[in-house]
């Protein structure tokens, strides 16, 4: 016979996992003393091997009690393969979420590229107060003090290559 904590310590689940089980209905002692003790059996260990076995794969405690006390109308078989169709729907959208976070790491330039357009820095520019002139000048100083960066925000902005050209001579 074991007491809660050793039937714990033999499954590695914690003592509060039992307690659940047994306020579920899954698994219940096979005497409780008058101390309060609960004390299981072999009966209830593999009872609780297959508990161990079903959470595993993930099944529910609804169906793990119904396939314990036998009251389902569907057998083991069928609620395993409705459980791995499911999982199988899961992995599905995992992947596709997968797919979409590789899609972003693998081109972060361009997304990051399409958040500023040449029209909308024109838009800043002039709404900082900068005129024709100034934005000449702000251009002429970006190429003098840092030619390679200008070049790069350039094409940021979606800018052709004889447009860049232009821009850069000036």
């Amino acid at each position: 016979m074991y007491t809660v904590s050793q039937l714990a310590q033999r499954f590695q689940l914690s003592r509060t996992t039992l307690l659940y089980y047994e306020r579920e209905g899954l698994l219940l002692p096979a005497l409780r003393a008058d101390n309060g003790y609960r004390w299981y059996g072999e009966a209830e260990v593999k009872r609780l091997e297959k508990i161990v076995s079903y959470r595993a794969y993930g099944m529910s405690i609804a169906n793990i009690l119904n396939l314990l006390n036998d009251t389902t109308p569907r057998s083991q078989a069928d609620l395993l393969k409705d459980h791995f169709n499911q999982l199988e729907a899961e992995i599905a959208k995992l992947r596709q979420q997968q797919k979409a976070i590789i899609g972003l790491l693998e081109e972060p330039i361009s997304v990051e590229s399409q958040m500023v357009t040449k029209a909308r820095w024109v838009e800043i520019m002039i709404a900082a107060g900068f005129d024709e002139a100034a934005m000449v000048k702000w251009h002429q100083k970006f190429e003098a003090m840092e030619p390679e960066e200008h070049q790069k925000f350039l094409e940021s902005l979606g800018i052709d290559a004889d447009e860049i050209a232009r821009i850069r001579a000036l």
